[in-house]
């Protein structure tokens, strides 16, 4: 069972609408088992773990763009697809955040300010630099959703802890394979 939340758009130019068809400014399903509090804490939670998916998926294509050397084609690939898998996680978890009555803060400004992962240098590095690089990147982004899946479990949030579930296995995954190249 869910509860809805609303609360009506009151713009000047809609006061004439009928009451039935004013626009919603704001509007969202929060489960039941989740107290304002427990749902607020998990978004606050979620939306650094989106800036944490954004800026891991910029090193990655940094790295995509720039990766030179006798490996190029397939670390080129590889990070290329890395990102895609990671940019399906970020919009999975903004995705969450608006479930859970919350704005998903996706913008360079809040990215840059609120992720855990550490910035990847500018200048051109090895292939095996960008390797290391996007390593420690996908390891920082796993252990905070590791974190995730734990702060969600004992708030009784279990879907969010599957959806952390889901996004460590495949970062985890993906880690190991770009890792690999390490030798």
């Amino acid at each position: 069972m869910t509860r809805v939340v609303c609360a009506p758009y009151v713009g000047a130019s809609d006061a004439s609408r009928p009451p039935d068809t004013q626009p919603m400014a704001f509007a969202s399903l929060i489960p039941a088992h989740l107290s304002a509090d427990m749902a607020s804490a998990l978004r606050d939670t979620l939306n650094a773990r989106l800036a944490d998916a954004i800026a891991v998926g910029l090193q990655l294509k940094q790295a995509h763009w720039n990766v030179r050397g006798g490996t190029f084609q397939q670390l080129h690939e590889l990070f290329d697809t890395t990102y895609a898998e990671v940019v399906v996680y970020g919009d999975t978890i903004a995705e969450r955040i608006v479930q859970l009555g919350g704005v998903a803060h996706g913008t360079v400004q809040t990215v840059a300010a609120a992720t855990a992962v550490a910035p990847m240098s500018e200048s051109q590095l090895s292939a095996a630099e960008y390797v290391r690089a996007t390593v420690d990147a996908m390891k920082t982004f796993g252990a905070a959703m590791y974190r995730l899946i734990d702060e969600a479990g004992k708030l009784g949030d279990q879907v969010t802890a599957d959806i952390a579930t889901e996004i460590a296995r495949g970062v985890d995954k993906q880690t190991w394979f770009i890792g690999a190249h390490l030798g």
